[in-house]
């Protein structure tokens, strides 16, 4: 029962982000997607579906093509991959068991932590979106690294959480939802926090998933009033990516995704460089200028 409503709300919220995006979209006269951002959300939700994650590669490319200022990385990956990640969702939770409280619970928790998230990135000047992000991407990368190096928790076999790791999964998503404002991933960490806790790995993609699924489109309604916001790069990401997630569910584990994440820690780690760079700069600007 618990499944089935989140699945239908999951319906609804998507139709009621897909209306806002078009037609905020329209009245910003950027309806027309970027091609180059279809091919990005094409190749970016592909992985993430695999588990490699999308915003740091999506952060990675716009930062070194320069799409979208630095200020509006983090509305355009909430926004961009809100849609393709609802497919995700749609997906696993039909398909992968897991406790349906502890799914309902992680999802409700990381909705709260977006809706708190969202008026404080928005509000927070470019160089501090660079400085949060570039750390992000920092840490991405170090994630990525340690799971080729198999660093990273197995995981138990229980598909539900009883008290008091019940309590800390669910607290932990709230700080993880609002984390994915500034556009750091959830994945990683959910999954990393699920498995220390004894939840079996594969029944934790329902649950980061759903969270994801649900958080995105939630605080992408609030994004799509920002002006830090880029809808062409946006309506490229959604367009390229929902296709490609219905793609890579059919081949899943038939990938070296251990080469991948090397690629992708350098590309991650270079553009953090430069994000980081950008924010010290702009510090020393404004500090001399005072």
């Amino acid at each position: 029962m618990i499944v089935a409503t989140l699945l239908v709300l999951l319906g609804a919220i998507a139709l009621a982000f897909s209306a806002a995006l078009l037609a905020a979209a329209r009245r910003r006269g950027e309806l027309k997607p970027r091609r180059e951002a279809v091919a990005l959300g094409a190749v970016t939700n592909f992985f993430d579906t695999l588990g490699i994650g999308s915003f740091a590669p999506t952060t990675a490319y716009l930062k070194l093509r320069r799409l979208v200022p630095d200020g509006f990385i983090p509305a355009t990956l909430n926004c961009g991959h809100a849609l393709p990640t609802v497919v995700q969702a749609l997906v696993f939770v039909h398909l992968v068991r897991v406790d349906p409280l502890l799914l309902g619970a992680c999802i409700g928790a990381a909705v709260i932590g977006a809706t708190l998230g969202v008026p404080l990135v928005v509000r927070l000047p470019v160089r501090g979106v660079q400085g949060v992000v570039g750390i992000a991407m920092i840490v991405a990368a170090l994630l990525y690294a340690a799971a080729n190096l198999d660093l990273l928790p197995a995981g138990g076999d229980a598909l539900a959480l009883r008290a008091p790791t019940f309590a800390v999964a669910v607290a932990a998503h709230v700080l993880l939802g609002a984390l994915m404002t500034f556009g750091i991933g959830l994945y990683a960490p959910s999954l990393i926090l699920l498995s220390l806790l004894g939840l079996n790995p594969v029944a934790a993609f329902p649950v980061m998933m759903g969270a994801c699924a649900f958080l995105m489109p939630v605080s992408g309604l609030r994004f799509l009033r920002s002006e830090r916001i880029d809808l062409a790069v946006v309506l490229g990401l959604a367009l390229g990516g929902v296709p490609a997630v219905l793609v890579a569910a059919y081949v899943i584990g038939s990938l070296p995704l251990a080469t991948l994440r090397w690629g992708v820690v350098v590309v991650v780690l270079y553009a953090a460089a430069l994000l980081l760079r950008a924010a010290f700069t702009s510090s020393r600007a404004a500090a001399a200028a005072t």
